[in-house]
């Protein structure tokens, strides 16, 4: 089922709310997926998901290999027979304002703030496409 990247259902916008380990799939430089579970946070009033890393992780180092703007990632996440896929291209954010930002939603969603990284970075993913089922 499709949904609208910036208007999502109540009930598709509740889930993303719950607190749930998610997925997060990046393409390697030879093409093929790398797959790790992350913490995400969407922001569909501005199009967004967010991820925090360390600058020096392999997804990091992944979204950094392809030519900007073209990191084709997934974010998802399940409970049951609910699920929720949200898809668009990575950038990597350093500055401290994106930074604190994305530690701000996190500590909102999962309940708890994340100790203090001076190489955490914030992947951030411009959505174009929603699906699932929640």
């Amino acid at each position: 089922m499709s949904h609208d990247v910036l208007n999502p259902t109540p009930e598709y916008l509740a889930f993303w709310r719950e607190r749930h380990v998610c997925t997060l799939t990046t393409p390697r430089p030879d093409g093929t997926p790398h797959v790790v579970p992350v913490g995400v946070t969407y922001d569909p009033e501005a199009g967004l998901a967010r991820v925090i890393s360390n600058k020096h992780s392999k997804k990091v180092r992944n979204i950094l290999a392809a030519a900007p703007g073209t990191a084709r990632v997934a974010v998802c996440q399940m409970a049951g027979r609910r699920w929720a896929t949200l898809e668009g291209h990575a950038a990597i954010r350093d500055d401290e304002a994106s930074v604190a930002d994305a530690v701000a939603r996190y500590a909102e969603r999962y309940g708890r703030t994340p100790s203090p990284n001076p190489d955490r970075v914030v992947l951030e993913i411009t959505l174009d496409r929603a699906m699932g089922r929640a």
